[in-house]
C-alpha cells in the first residue's frame, strides 16, 4: 500500500467493523481486521449466503462492465463506492474489452483510498484510471471531480454496486442516483444493485450486522429499488436477482440481491 504522508492510514479504525473490509473478507481477501472478520462471521452464521452474494456481486460487475464496454460502446465509467480492489475490477474488465476506457473510482474510506493509490492503475496505455476521494452524499463534488477526467458530453456508465443500502432514506438514495445520472449525456447508463428483503434469513443477517457494531445495511424490496431507474430504460432482463442478469452459468439461481442496467434516453 502507498500512503506517503500516512494521512489516510492514520484514519483507519481497525477495531470497528467496516463494510468494505467485511466484503473483502467474504470474498476471500486479506485486507481486513479481526473486527471485520468477527462481524462477517456473525452475519454469515445466520445468513451463509452472504459469501455467495459477495462473489455473485463481482461476477455481476464483470458481466455488466463487459456488456457496456464490448456491446454498448461505453468508454467512460464512474464506479461509486468502489470498495477494496480485489479481482477483475471495473477498469480491468472495461479496458480488456475497450483499451481506451476511462474509469473514475469514488470512495471515502481511507483503507480503500490507500489501496487505490497503489493498485488502481491502467491496464492499457490508451486508457485512464483514477479515483476521487468523496462521499456519495456529495454528488455535486463527484460530478465536478469526475469531469476533470471524463467528458460529460459523451455517454458515461454510473455504477452503484451494493452501496446504497448504507443510506437509510430511499428518497436520499434516489436523489443521489438522480443527481449523478442526471449530469450525464443521453445514451449513458445507470447500473445499480443492492441487497433485498426477500427472505427472513437475509433480514436476520442484516440485524446481526447492526448488532455487531457494523454500519446498518437497509434491505429494500425490489419494487423500491426499481424506483431508482425511473425515467430510464431497463435493458433485458430488467431488474432481477444479480446471478440471473445475463448469466454465464445457465444453472444460476436467485439470491437476495437485485440489480439492473438502464439506459438514459
Amino acid at each position: 500500500m502507498v500512503d506517503p504522508d500516512g494521512e489516510l492510514a492514520s484514519k483507519l479504525q481497525t477495531d470497528v467493523p467496516h463494510a468494505a473490509r467485511m466484503w473483502n473478507y467474504w470474498m476471500g481477501g486479506k485486507d481486513n481486521f479481526q473486527a471485520d472478520r468477527a462481524a462477517g462471521d456473525a452475519v454469515a452464521g445466520v445468513y451463509p449466503e452472504i459469501v455467495l452474494m459477495a462473489r455473485h456481486s463481482r461476477q455481476f460487475l464483470i458481466r455488466v462492465v463487459r456488456h457496456l464496454a464490448a456491446e454498448a460502446g461505453i468508454r467512460q465509467f464512474i464506479d461509486v463506492g468502489t470498495g477494496l480492489p480485489t479481482m477483475q475490477n471495473t477498469h480491468e474488465v472495461a479496458q480488456a474489452a475497450a483499451p481506451r476506457s476511462r474509469i473514475v473510482y469514488v470512495d471515502n474510506d481511507p483503507m480503500v483510498l490507500v489501496h487505490a493509490r497503489a493498485l488502481l492503475a491502467n491496464t492499457t496505455a490508451e486508457g485512464l484510471t483514477t479515483y476521487v476521494p468523496a462521499d456519495y452524499h456529495d454528488p455535486d463534488t463527484i460530478v465536478a471531480e469526475a469531469a476533470k477526467s471524463l467528458d460529460f458530453d459523451e455517454p458515461i456508465a454510473v455504477m452503484f454496486m451494493g452501496v446504497m443500502g448504507y443510506e437509510p432514506d430511499l428518497d436520499v438514495v434516489r436523489s443521489i442516483v438522480g443527481r449523478i445520472s442526471g449530469a450525464t449525456a443521453p445514451g449513458s447508463y445507470l447500473v445499480l444493485w443492492d441487497g433485498t428483503n426477500t427472505s427472513p434469513e437475509v433480514v436476520e443477517g442484516a440485524d446481526k450486522l447492526a448488532q455487531s457494531g457494523g454500519v446498518p445495511y437497509i434491505l429494500r424490496s425490489p419494487d423500491d429499488l426499481a424506483t431508482c431507474f425511473e425515467g430510464l430504460t431497463l435493458v433485458e432482463p430488467g431488474l432481477v436477482p444479480i446471478p440471473l442478469w445475463r448469466p454465464d452459468d445457465p444453472a444460476a439461481t436467485a439470491i437476495d440481491a437485485y440489480g439492473g442496467v438502464a439506459r438514459k434516453p
